[in-house]
């Protein structure tokens, strides 16, 4: 159901075919390429694994993108998920979606972003981490006083500054990522020839392993680390109602942008391997930076953390201009703040959720508490992933006369596939941290009582 107003404005249609896989490629493609493999080969001990890792990483990526293709196309729609969850479980389960990427899942990685791009200013501009000010009050870790820092200060300016940029049109945010993505791609393929021309490193280290977890528990734990570095090629389904011909151009941007970030994880990871050995790359928490550094020395390094920022930008613009259209989705289904569905009558955007969505962000950035409500959600939020993917299947049963423009690839095999594996992320987090897990429920189970209240508030209409 509509309010008025969405229906008489309405979202524009004018994010092309390019604009929608930059939102893929973007948006995936954020710190976990330059800061994961470590990880990885932490766990698995042995390069060949770690490939291994990385391709069953993005097959199953890309199981859950031609599953997501299929729903995209028949239900081209603002909200992505929160459509998917509503149309195949009933509104609840939409609602509980939305309210958990509006209060934790997305305003928090677009903090945990904003964090991330101003630390890695700091290499340069290392007064940033000084103390801007202190609240005395028992607001910080531990029950500590609350110390601001300047470089929070600049993360929340810079998700004001995409705020602003998407505000003023979702093709103006559509190409500011295109921009970002291509720039951003381009130094990563710039880091692979660079590692790969420069004779400094050695085919040997390919058949080479270090000290691992080794087992399947040590590939299930890097598995995970793969699938966070591959997380959010989801996000551009949100902005489905502003594609053009999204029946065509949502399905190509899901396969084709998760097809290009699978490769240029593959090709970044055989520079990596090649300039550095296995044991060298499990002792260097930032292996971009460390490859670049045996090449080209510090100025190397520097330059990764440019390219680190760049791609944390991207990231950050496409979280804000898919991550917006949730709750505006909720509000005009009459589930959320009336005034959140409102739609800009020039620029023809939910401007009223952009700016709320990114303001909540910024708090968190200032309360420093973001990472612990991510790491809490994380349970709840994969169990309703899950479920989303699932709707390809309830939906062929539940909806059949439903036009589906483009039909998943190797039904029900692929989605299947998908919803198993995040049913091992599910069931190994719960196992590993009961008491997170427990909580992060706790926090999404809050949006019931605000559920029934909308709901009361529609029938009383």
């Amino acid at each position: 159901m509509q309010t008025s107003q969405a229906v008489e404005i309405g979202l524009k249609r004018d994010l092309g075919l390019w604009g929608a896989a930059s939102i893929v490629v973007g948006t995936v493609i954020g710190s976990g390429i330059f800061l994961v493999p470590a990880t990885m080969i932490q766990n698995v001990g042995s390069t060949w694994m770690l490939f291994v890792v990385w391709i069953t990483g993005g097959l199953l990526s890309l199981f859950g993108a031609l599953s997501y293709a299929e729903l995209a196309a028949a239900l081209p729609e603002a909200g992505g998920e929160y459509v998917y969850l509503r149309e195949a479980y009933g509104p609840l389960w939409g609602f509980l979606y939305g309210w958990t990427q509006m209060w934790v899942a997305k305003s928090g990685s677009i903090a945990t972003l904003a964090t991330g791009f101003f630390i890695y200013l700091t290499n340069f501009r290392p007064e940033l981490a000084g103390v801007w000010m202190t609240i005395p009050f028992p607001l910080g870790e531990a029950g500590q006083p609350l110390e601001i820092h300047y470089g929070q200060l600049l993360a929340m300016a810079v998700i004001g500054l995409l705020a602003v940029v998407n505000y003023f049109g979702v093709k103006v945010g559509g190409n500011v990522q295109i921009i970002v993505t291509v720039i951003k791609v381009g130094l990563i393929g710039s880091i692979i020839v660079i590692g790969l021309t420069s004779g400094r490193g050695s085919l040997t280290h390919f058949n080479q392993a270090t000290q691992a977890i080794g087992g399947g528990a040590g590939f299930f734990a890097a598995l995970v680390a793969a699938l966070w570095a591959y997380d959010g090629w989801n996000n551009v389904s949100m902005v489905s109602s502003e594609i053009e011909n999204p029946q065509r151009n949502l399905p190509l941007a899901l396969i084709l942008g998760t097809l290009g970030v699978v490769a240029i994880y593959l090709l970044t990871n055989i520079a990596y391997f090649y300039v550095l050995s296995p044991a060298e790359v499990a002792a260097s928490p930032r292996v971009a930076g460390e490859m670049m550094r045996r090449v080209l020395g510090e100025w190397g390094a520097a330059a990764v953390s440019v390219a680190a920022m760049i791609s944390i930008l991207a990231a950050l613009n496409g979280s804000i201009l898919s991550g917006s259209r949730v709750p505006y989705a909720m509000a005009r289904d009459r589930r959320f703040f009336a005034s959140v569905a409102r739609v800009h009558p020039i620029h023809r955007t939910p401007s009223v959720s952009i700016l709320l969505l990114s303001a909540w962000a910024a708090l968190l950035v200032l309360s420093g508490r973001y990472d612990q409500l991510y790491t809490y959600v994380i349970f709840a939020s994969a169990i309703l992933y899950g479920m989303a993917t699932a709707s390809v299947i309830v939906l062929r049963r539940k909806r059949p006369d439903l036009v589906r423009p483009y039909r998943t690839l190797a039904y029900p095999w692929v989605p299947l596939s998908f919803v198993v594996a995040i049913s091992c992320l599910v069931a190994s987090t719960l196992f590993k941290s009961p008491r997170e897990s427990l909580m992060g429920l706790g926090l999404i189970l809050l949006g019931l009582p605000f559920y029934f209240y909308w709901k009361r508030q529609e029938t009383s209409q």
